[in-house]
């Protein structure tokens, strides 16, 4: 560092009678007021040199807007006017006939999702009442069905007594049968 620590320690002894020679009185302790002062002096000259970087900061701030201001010249100024003409431009022209574009070409497609919003509908009208139809003649076919099936049911008990009797009357048939043909079988064994 510069140093300046020990020239002011120095400079103290002198002003305190001390000759700053050999033969002079000793420096004083670090344990007295005025070292103390002088210490916190010297930290504070470490800590601005060390740590403060404004100066240094300072002083490349303005030899960049310097060297921004002459190596540059307008010419940012001019990109910068070039880019608000053509955003005022944009604005003035551009944005309106987009608009308006946009409007018509939107109004014509509203249309059209209209229309295929309409016609999709009437399908699903359309469907929902071939829908109501089956479903109306499936009822209408399950209950004959039902009806077919109870009447199936209650007829049962009649056809089943019918076959019975048919059955009865066939076992009856092939006994006499079967008699009649004992008998010509019994004429024939007696030979």
């Amino acid at each position: 560092m510069s140093g300046g620590g020990t020239e002011t320690l120095v400079a103290c002894d002198a002003a305190q009678g001390g000759g700053g020679g050999g033969g002079g009185k000793k420096r004083d302790s670090l344990g007295t007021p005025g070292a103390a002062h002088l210490i916190i002096k010297d930290l504070g000259e470490i800590h601005s040199r060390l740590l403060d970087h404004r100066p240094v900061t300072q002083g490349e701030i303005r030899y960049f807007v310097k060297e921004f201001e002459e190596k540059r010249g307008l010419r940012e100024l001019r990109v910068l006017k070039n880019l608000e003409n053509t955003i005022q431009e944009t604005n003035e022209r551009l944005l309106p006939k987009c608009r308006k574009t946009m409007e018509g070409s939107l109004g014509e497609t509203l249309q059209r999702l209209q229309a295929a919003n309409d016609s999709i509908c009437r399908l699903q009208q359309r469907e929902q009442e071939r829908k109501k139809v089956i479903n109306d003649h499936l009822t209408a076919s399950e209950k004959r069905r039902l009806l077919q099936w109870e009447e199936f049911l209650n007829g049962q008990p009649k056809r089943r007594a019918e076959v019975d009797e048919e059955h009865r009357r066939a076992m009856e048939r092939l006994r006499e049968q079967y008699a009649a043909m004992e008998k010509d079988l019994a004429k024939f064994s007696t030979f």
